[in-house]
């Protein structure tokens, strides 16, 4: 029996328009739930090497791979990617963890 591999979204996002980002929060946070996902992680980070972050980091973690890449893809939130890149500038991948 394999264990889960969980996948992380992870985005650095400086916010350009704090109230038109607000609606792109209000659209994108319900449509976690149905991929059983969850914000683990949003605030400044302390850097210690490299480029200083821009904006905030924002981590959310998926059961799966397929989960992630299901949510990203989903018309309910391709419709809040767009009202995302008119209020932040937005650096976003999704990356697989270690199994649980």
């Amino acid at each position: 029996m394999s264990a889960k591999r969980p996948a992380y979204v992870i985005a650095e996002v400086e916010v350009t328009d704090p109230a038109v980002f607000q609606e792109y929060v209000a659209q994108a946070i319900p449509t976690l739930q149905q991929y059983n996902a969850r914000i683990v992680v949003r605030a400044k980070p302390d850097t210690k090497e490299g480029a200083r972050a821009v904006g905030d980091i924002v981590i959310a973690v998926f059961e799966s791979m397929e989960d992630a890449q299901s949510w990203y893809h989903a018309a309910e939130y391709t419709a809040a990617i767009s009202v995302r890149q008119r209020a932040a500038k937005t650096r976003l991948m999704i990356v697989e963890g270690e199994p649980v």
